[in-house]
Order: structure tokens, then sequence, then C-alpha cells
């Protein structure tokens, strides 16, 4: 297939260029300047230029706090952008798969979180990634998946990962948020998981196959959990290790308020798409070898 993607150099993107290559796919990453989600204008007519099977729409502002203060960019890339890109795809007759958030919801469910759950963002950038969601659905209801991922990681750019072995590289001991639950997810196995769903959508018309899932890794975890696991996994490999001091959130303030619970329930992709992704321990050994070669 011949996939275009959205962004240039998020995790997901970069993860979706690798993967998708190393599956026989023709990629084509489009991305500023030639593709702006925050200038509409720009969206269709690069798009169209890149003669694709399918879009997956993951470019987005993900600066979580700084959406607190940058509203109207936010709002601007992530709701309205992405309804531009189902626009695009919709007028090619081609299906487009938009790359979401756990955010969308408050984080007050005691059990993880089924599609069919009332949202309700905390902030800024949940509430402009769920009028993304919107955007793409009323724009493209009968070719469209949205596909609500959460806790990503990879080896490439920022994330937690990376910033708890820069941080162990000068640190004995970390203070990490331990009341705070969900799915930490490999980039790579979401790219893969993506990739599935593209060419489900490509392959078969079927109801089914559109709407809204969750796609996260097996298996649930506190970032302190986390932290503990990234710095196991990192000493295994001779790498920085820390001791993790485990803390509530009320003693690590953010300008936008994090989901107490950011555990999604995968059943519904499981049985509509067939996807199932590993669970995170596996997943952060790879990525873990991959940013401390052994």
């Amino acid at each position: 297939m011949r996939i275009a993607v959205t962004g240039k150099t998020g995790q997901v993107v970069t993860a979706l260029m690798e993967r998708g290559a190393a599956a026989g796919h023709e990629m084509v990453a489009l991305g500023r300047p030639e593709l702006d989600l925050a200038a509409p204008e720009t969206v269709a007519a690069t798009i169209a230029a890149a003669t694709p099977d399918v879009v997956i729409s993951a470019g987005a502002y993900t600066a979580v706090d700084r959406a607190e203060t940058e509203v109207d960019l936010a709002y601007a890339v992530n709701g309205v952008g992405a309804g531009t890109v189902a626009k695009a795809a919709k007028a090619l007759g081609v299906p487009v798969v938009h790359i979401s958030t756990d955010y969308v919801f408050d984080g007050l469910a005691g059990r993880p979180y089924v599609e069919s759950d009332p949202t309700g963002p905390n902030g800024v950038y949940g509430a402009s990634k769920l009028a993304g969601e919107l955007a793409v659905l009323a724009a493209y209801p009968e070719n469209s998946a949205v596909l609500r991922v959460a806790w990503v990681y990879s080896p490439f750019g920022g994330n937690f990962v990376k910033t708890m072995l820069r941080l162990a590289a000068d640190r004995d001991e970390l203070s990490v948020v331990a009341d705070q639950i969900g799915n930490p997810t490999s980039a790579l196995d979401i790219a893969d998981g993506i990739l599935l769903v593209a060419t489900n959508l490509v392959a078969d018309s079927a109801p089914a196959l559109r709407g809204i899932f969750h796609m996260t890794a097996t298996g649930e975890a506190s970032w302190a959990d986390f932290a503990e696991a990234i710095f196991v996994a990192s000493a295994r490999n001779g790498g920085p290790s820390a001791t993790v001091r485990r803390i509530p959130t009320s003693d690590y303030p953010t300008p936008a308020a994090r989901p107490a619970n950011s555990r999604l329930d995968c059943g519904l992709i499981a049985r509509n798409h067939g996807v199932t992704l590993p669970a995170w321990q596996g997943a952060l050994d790879t990525v873990i070898a991959r940013l401390i070669p052994a």
C-alpha cells in the first residue's frame, strides 16, 4: 500500500515510517511547511499529491501543559486540522485512520475505559483531541477509524523512558507519581497496530471496522511502576538506574491535570480488527535495548 502519514517528527510518525517500510508499504510523511495542520488551505492539495491508498492522521499538537496557554493553536491543529485531513481523505475516496488519546476521559472511572464511556477531558489538550475525534467522525463517518492510544514511549523524540534514563544518569533517587495508572505503550507496537487497521480498512468496507477503538499495550502500571521497570531493564543493559521514591500527584503539580486512570479496554479492536498489542514489559525491553545497546 501507499500510505500518507501526517506529521514528520513525532514518535508515532517515526515508528510508522520504520515499521511501514519494513512491512513493504510505501510510506510518505507529510508535514510542515508543505502540510501545516494549523493552515487548512495546505492540507487537501498536499495529501492529494501523495496519491495514497490510505491516510494516517498522526500529526498533532502534543504539548499537554503548553496547550493550557496556547489554546487556539491546540484547537487549530488537533480539532480543525484533524477534520480537514478527514475531508481530504474523503475527497480521494480512501480511508483515514486518526490517532487520539486517553486524555479525552476525566480519569475518574474505577476500571479501564471502553469506547462508549462518556468523555470529559480535564484540560485543553484532551479537549482539543476530542474535538478532532468529533470532526473526523462528522466529516467521514463511513470510512474512518479513530484509535485512542496512551502513555506513548519509543526510541524516538522525547518521552518518559528517555527522561528517566537521562535523570538517572545524574541522580541516585527520583520522585515519581504513583497514583496515576495507565497502559505504557511502545510507539513501535502502536505503528504495527495502525498498519493492520489501515490494511483492514482498505480491504474491507464493513462498518464494524470503522468508528472509535482503544489500542494500548497489554497490562497496566503506575508511573512509578513504569519507572522502576525502566531502571531494571536499563541496569540489565549496563545503563543508568535510580531508586524510585513514590509520590502522590499532589506533590508534582503541572499546569494541565492528568487523568488518574488512563487505562483503556482494548477488547473491541481485538474482536473487530484482530489487533492485540504485546505486554508493555516486553515492549519496554525492546526499546531499552535500542536506547542502550548491550
